[in-house]
Parts: C-alpha cells; sequence; structure tokens
C-alpha cells in the first residue's frame, strides 16, 4: 500500500520541495537587491524536478577506478541546489554597481513560483482528502 501512495503523491511532493528550495534562492535574490556586485541566482526547475524524481539529488561522478584517477569536483564557487548548479540569471538592466537583480523579474518569478507551490500543496490536499473517503466508505 505505501507503494502505492508513493506513486500517488511521490511526483507533488519531489514538485514542493524543488519549489520551496527555489523560493530560497529566489528571497536571497530580492534580499541581495541593493549588494554590489550580486548576481541574480536560479534554478532550471525542469532539470531539478528531473534529478528528484530520478533520486539523483547530487551530481553524477564519474566511477574512480585507477588509482591515478582524480575526483571530479564541482567548479570552484558553483552551488548545488535540488541536485542542479544554480545558474545565473541574465541581466535585463545595467547597474551601476555591477548588480543584477531586476526586482520586476524577481517578484514576478517568486509570486509564479509561491502560486505553483500553492497549487501543489492543494493538489496534495485533495488527494489526501478523495484517500481518506474510499478509505471511510
Amino acid at each position: 500500500m505505501a507503494g502505492k501512495l508513493d506513486e500517488l503523491l511521490g511526483f507533488h511532493e519531489a514538485a514542493l520541495r524543488v519549489r520551496s528550495q527555489r523560493q530560497q534562492v529566489l528571497a536571497s535574490n530580492i534580499a541581495n537587491a541593493d549588494t554590489p556586485n550580486y548576481h541574480a541566482r536560479d534554478i532550471d526547475f525542469k532539470s531539478a524536478l528531473k534529478a528528484a524524481l530520478e533520486g539523483t539529488e547530487h551530481v553524477n561522478r564519474l566511477a574512480l577506478t585507477d588509482t591515478e584517477h582524480k575526483p571530479e569536483s564541482v567548479e570552484e564557487g558553483q552551488e548545488l541546489v535540488a541536485g542542479v548548479p544554480l545558474l545565473y540569471r541574465k541581466m535585463h538592466q545595467g547597474s551601476v554597481d555591477n548588480n543584477t537583480v531586476d526586482m520586476d523579474v524577481e517578484r514576478n518569478q517568486f509570486m509564479d513560483n509561491a502560486l505553483r507551490y500553492e497549487a501543489g500543496v492543494s493538489i496534495i490536499s485533495n488527494q489526501i482528502k478523495n484517500l481518506l473517503a474510499v478509505i471511510q466508505g
């Protein structure tokens, strides 16, 4: 029975987890809107969700089959969120202090992500209500 529940709710659970992590990245962009030389970041939601669904929420590593092999490393300064690297958002408008945060873009992305998160919560809630109705008869 647990396997069936995982099948039913697994996709939405993974999507909510990735959306939550993306929300933190977008909030960080907004918080650093006045920080000189700060570059706006975002994640590729599609890739992050795919990694979460496949259970590969880490960078695929090459096997070290010889003592002469050196472990691969994430590029220096490159952060991972939800198993995928954070990307830099393209600059829409230049600024004197080299900050690439465009508040209009960030607010729109933040609200879009928040609405999609709420929709995911509603879907899971309705699925659980339906399951309870079936169980209770």
